[in-house]
């Protein structure tokens, strides 16, 4: 089966740098009710950068809002589901290569039951291009 690759709106904010600051904003999103596709979070600057990759990018910021999390503006990534197998990634990372497009950072991960998933970013001037190589929808 061939990967799907589609162009997301992921929104991000900073928190401490701190135990149980990940679970509290899960926790405020879970009570919401709101689903997320990806979570990513990182140090940055001595906090922490948080990216949420929502079902429903409207509910995420409306549930955001209501909770007084800042948000960034929406910003795009590209999330990848497939098959898992060997090399999985590396067409893919091929091809942006190929076409001169630098890929920012990328996180992939096995999902089980012969499954993986990835996502990964681009400068915003490449994404455009990065779709069409991508064929993303």
């Amino acid at each position: 089966m061939t990967d799907m690759i589609r162009r997301v709106e992921y929104y991000y904010t900073t928190a401490p740098d701190k135990p149980g600051e990940g679970a509290r904003l899960l926790g405020i999103l879970k009570s919401a009710g709101v689903n997320l596709l990806a979570f990513t979070a990182f140090p940055s600057a001595r906090k922490a950068q948080v990216d949420f990759v929502p079902a429903d990018p409207a509910a995420f910021v409306a549930a955001a809002k209501n909770a007084k999390i800042k948000l960034s503006r929406p910003k795009t990534a590209f999330l990848i589901e497939g098959d898992d197998r060997v090399g999985a990634l590396a067409d893919t990372m091929r091809n942006l290569g190929a076409a001169k497009i630098n890929v920012t950072a990328v996180d992939a991960v096995t999902a089980g039951l012969g499954r993986y998933g990835a996502i990964l970013w681009v400068k915003p001037r490449d994404v455009k291009k990065a779709a069409e190589v991508l064929g993303a929808m």
